[in-house]
């Protein structure tokens, strides 16, 4: 595993041991989404009870749940890199009647490149696409083990994701006569997944769009509850003319200016939900 997925599963352990589930209520809202755009669907031709599930980026098995609570009776193979995350999902079913679902740690990219072909009636995987570091040649491979008629199912993050405080970053930067950096993940467009799937061999394609604010009492609030959630990933180079402490400071007092309202701060988040097949 290299060194940007170790750090990754990391991240991901320790929020797994930690506040995850407290602070991820968009996570939440996204596997709302994704549960009930599957109502009704089913692999042609197949039992319901004979359905073979993929979820991908499992967590602490929120999704999971909706998944055993909508198909009872299928087979669900549950993925998640952090070893921690799947401890919580498997304590989640603890006591509950769920012989059908597998819990497996791996890295989903290195998995699905050896997966057996046309094993698999419908993958899913809630907010967790945004960490592939190779999203094209994954997504071909998934294309491969979906059996005829399956469908695969995901919802990620978009460009306009934390817009203000990347704004806030860049004023900072450009206040001090310098280029701005990324703090946190550069993602795909809704064009660019369209493309990357199409070259998987996906034909039938369709997404929705959606903006969610979310308030935050302040801008250090909000990033705390990110590093909670184990997405706190930076591209940002520390720059030694700009301390980080100098950088954060100016940064809030810069958030807190331009994107306060009543009792706190607001936080856009891109919320992309795909369908192909």
């Amino acid at each position: 595993m290299n060194n940007r997925k170790t750090a990754i599963q990391r991240q991901f352990n320790r929020s797994a041991e930690g506040l995850y589930d407290i602070h991820a209520d968009v996570q939440r809202t996204m596997a709302a989404q994704l549960a009930k755009c599957l109502i009704g669907w089913h692999s042609s031709g197949r039992n319901a009870d004979e359905l073979n599930m993929l979820e991908i980026g499992c967590g602490t098995g929120n999704l999971t749940e909706l998944l055993l609570n909508q198909w009872p009776y299928a087979s669900i193979t549950a993925l998640d890199i952090a070893p921690a995350m799947i401890k919580a999902a498997e304590q989640r079913f603890k006591s509950s009647q769920s012989g059908n679902i597998s819990f497996l740690q791996a890295d989903v990219e290195m998995w699905a490149a050896a997966a057996p072909s046309d094993s698999v009636d419908l993958i899913i995987s809630n907010a967790c696409f945004q960490w592939l570091s190779h999203p094209s040649q994954t997504l071909s491979h998934l294309k491969r083990i979906l059996r005829k008629g399956g469908l695969l199912v995901f919802t990620t993050f978009g460009p306009k994701t934390f817009h203000e405080l990347h704004q806030a970053f860049t004023d900072v930067y450009y206040a001090n006569g310098m280029e701005p950096q990324r703090h946190g993940l550069s993602v795909l467009s809704p064009d660019q997944w369209k493309d990357a799937l199409m070259e998987a061999g996906f034909s039938t394609i369709c997404y929705q769009q959606d903006l969610v604010k979310e308030a935050y009492t302040s801008p250090r609030e909000f990033l705390q509850s990110i590093k909670a959630m184990g997405a706190s990933t930076s591209e940002a180079i520390k720059i030694g003319r700009l301390s980080s402490r100098r950088l954060f400071t100016e940064m809030y007092k810069v958030y807190e200016e331009k994107y306060s309202i009543q009792d706190g701060v607001v936080a856009t988040y891109e919320l992309l939900l795909f369908q192909a097949g």
